[in-house]
C-alpha cells in the first residue's frame, strides 16, 4: 500500500509541475471576432448588417449552429442564404464570420451512408468517419490535366449501351416528362456497377422523402449501397440546402476520382436545383431574367458539369461521370433549361412519354437521343453487332407510320417493319434488371442476322430470356475478348450465332441466317 501512494503521489507531483510550467510559459492571444446582427429574415434568406470584411460566399453562423453562405455582398448590408431552419432567427440576433467557404466531409467513411448536404447522417448509423473535407466549390480541372474518354461505362440497358453509349468522363443528360423512367434509367446505370470498380454518387435534390426512401431501399435491397454515397435534400428542406447538395456532391465524388478512382454521379434532378436558386436570387432581389431565373443560372450548371471529366495518367487516371437529370414540360425540349443543359453536356437521353403509354420500357426515343463521346469508347465487338441498328430502327419507324394509312406494301417494306418490331421488343427491358456485356451482344448479333425474325411478337420476351441464358456458356476467353479494342473474329462471330440458334430452336424449327 505504501508503494503504491508513493506512486500516485509522484504521479502528482509530476503532474503539478507539468501543470505550473505550462501556466508560466502560457501567452493568451487575443484573436479579433466580427460579429453582426440580423436586419431582417425571410423564407431560406436573412439580411446582415455590421459584417464589413465577410467575402462572397464565406460561411457565417448564426444562433443555434444555423449556418449560411454570404451571396449579396452590398455596402450596407450582405445578404446570407440559409443552410437551417429561419423560424429559429430573428431580427437583432447576433451573427459571426468563420472565414471559411463551405465545405464537405470527404472519405471513404461515407461510402453506403445517406447524408445531407452538410455531412449530417440521415441513416441512423452514427457519426460519419471522414478522412477530411473539401470545398463544395472548386474549379474544375483544366484542360491539358484531361485525357480523351476512352473506356465505355456499361449501363446494363440495352438500348443505350448499344445505341447511345456513354464513356467513363462523360456528362450524358436524361431528361423528359414526369413519370417517364427518367430515376429508374440512373438507378438501373448504379446497378450495373456492381463489380465493374465504379463508385456510386447519387444526389436527390428537392425530391419527396418517399421517393428518396424507395430509392435508397432498392440500392440496399440490390447490395448496390455498398458502393454508393447518397446525398439528400427533401423537397422541405430550406432552398439553400437544395442549391449546394449537388456541389457538395460533386467535392466527394471528387476525391475518389483525384486517388484514380472512377466515379459516377447522377443529380436527381436539376430542375429541381434551378427552382430553388430561382427563389433564393428573387427573395434577395436580384434582377431576373427569362422565365424568372436569374441571369448566371447557365453559369451555376456549367461551373458544376465541368468538373466531370476523365483524367491523365500522370494525375492517377481517375474519372468522373456525371448523369444530370432533367424534368420537361409537355415534351418541350427547348424550354430554357432543358436547352442550357444540352447545350454543356454531351449528348442527352431522351424519354418520350408516347412510348412510355405504349408499354416500351425505357421510353428512349432514340430519335431525339444522341451521344457525343460515347461512340468513340464503345467496345468493338458492340460497334459490329449494333453499327446498323439505329438505321434499321429509324426506317421502321418511318415506314410504320406510314402503313398506319392502310396502303398496301410490298414484300421488302413488310420486312423492314417485323424486323424493326423485333428491334423494338428486343430494347424493352425491365426495371431493376440490367443485362451483361456477353447477353447484350448475343441478342444484337442475333438482332442483326435476322434470328429472331420468324419469331412471333408475343414469345419475343421469353426468346430473347432464352438467349440471355444461353450467353452465360460463351467461353471465358471470348468474353474476355468483349472487353477489349478488338473486334469480333469469324470464329468468335460463328459460335455467338450457334449459341443463339440453339437458345431459339425451341421457338422456332427453322432458322435461316
Amino acid at each position: 500500500m505504501n508503494n503504491e501512494a508513493e506512486s500516485l503521489q509522484n504521479m502528482f507531483d509530476h503532474t503539478f509541475a507539468d501543470i505550473s510550467q505550462t501556466l508560466k510559459t502560457f501567452t493568451p492571444q487575443l484573436k479579433p471576432r466580427e460579429v453582426g446582427t440580423i436586419t431582417s429574415v425571410a423564407t431560406g434568406i436573412a439580411k446582415v448588417s455590421g459584417l464589413p470584411g465577410v467575402g462572397f460566399e464565406e460561411l457565417v453562423k448564426f444562433p443555434g449552429d444555423v449556418f449560411g453562405i454570404a451571396f449579396n455582398v452590398d455596402e450596407d448590408e450582405i445578404g446570407v442564404v440559409l443552410l437551417g431552419e429561419h423560424w429559429q432567427l430573428h431580427s437583432g440576433d447576433e451573427v459571426e464570420r468563420t472565414g471559411r467557404v463551405m465545405d464537405v466531409a470527404v472519405g471513404d467513411g461515407l461510402i453506403g451512408r445517406v447524408i445531407d448536404p452538410l455531412g449530417r447522417p440521415l441513416d441512423g448509423n452514427g457519426l460519419i468517419t471522414a478522412s477530411g473535407r473539401l470545398p463544395i466549390e472548386r474549379p474544375a480541372v483544366a484542360i491539358m490535366d484531361r485525357s480523351p474518354v476512352t473506356v465505355p461505362l456499361q449501363t446494363g440497358i440495352k438500348v443505350i449501351d448499344a445505341l447511345i453509349p456513354i464513356g467513363r468522363g462523360q456528362r450524358e443528360l436524361i431528361l423528359g416528362d414526369r413519370q417517364t423512367g427518367k430515376t429508374a434509367i440512373a438507378i438501373d446505370t448504379i446497378l450495373n456497377q456492381r463489380g465493374q470498380d465504379v463508385l456510386c454518387v447519387y444526389c436527390a435534390i428537392g425530391q419527396r422523402a418517399s421517393a428518396v426512401a424507395k430509392t435508397v431501399a432498392v440500392l440496399r435491397g440490390q447490395g448496390a449501397l455498398a458502393y454508393t454515397v447518397v446525398v439528400v435534400t427533401e423537397g422541405n428542406d430550406p432552398p439553400g440546402l437544395a442549391y449546394i447538395a449537388p456541389y457538395a456532391a460533386t467535392s466527394i465524388a471528387e476525391h475518389f476520382m483525384e486517388k484514380g478512382r472512377d466515379v459516377l454521379i447522377v443529380y436527381d434532378d436539376l430542375t429541381q436545383h434551378a427552382r430553388a436558386y430561382r427563389e433564393l436570387s428573387l427573395l434577395l432581389r436580384r434582377p431576373p431574367g427569362r422565365e424568372a431565373f436569374p441571369g448566371d443560372i447557365f453559369y451555376i450548371h456549367s461551373r458544376l458539369l465541368e468538373r466531370a471529366t476523365h483524367l491523365r495518367e500522370e494525375l492517377g487516371g481517375g474519372s468522373l461521370t456525371a448523369l444530370p437529370i432533367i424534368e420537361t414540360e409537355a415534351q418541350n425540349m427547348s424550354a430554357y433549361i432543358p436547352t442550357n443543359l444540352i447545350s454543356i453536356t454531351d449528348g442527352q437521353v431522351y424519354l418520350s412519354p408516347s412510348l412510355f403509354e405504349l408499354g416500351v420500357l425505357p421510353a428512349v426515343d432514340i430519335g431525339k437521343s444522341v451521344s457525343r463521346v460515347g461512340g468513340k469508347a464503345q467496345r468493338a465487338s458492340y460497334r459490329v453487332v449494333a453499327g446498323n441498328l439505329k438505321l434499321a430502327y429509324a426506317q421502321f419507324e418511318e415506314l410504320e407510320t406510314f402503313a398506319r394509312f392502310g396502303a398496301r406494301l410490298d414484300e421488302n417494306t413488310r420486312k423492314i417493319i417485323e424486323h424493326g418490331r423485333r428491334i423494338r421488343a428486343c430494347f424493352k427491358q425491365p426495371e431493376f434488371a440490367p443485362v451483361s456485356v456477353p447477353a447484350q451482344i448475343s441478342i444484337l448479333l442475333a438482332l442483326t442476322e435476322g434470328l429472331f425474325d420468324p419469331i412471333p411478337l408475343e414469345q419475343m420476351q421469353a426468346a430473347e430470356q432464352s438467349v440471355q441464358k444461353a450467353a452465360t456458356t460463351i467461353p471465358a476467353a471470348v468474353c474476355g475478348r468483349f472487353a477489349t479494342a478488338e473486334q469480333l473474329s469469324d470464329e468468335d462471330r460463328k459460335l455467338l450465332l450457334e449459341i443463339a440458334r440453339q437458345a431459339l430452336a425451341s421457338f422456332q424449327a427453322t432458322l435461316t441466317v
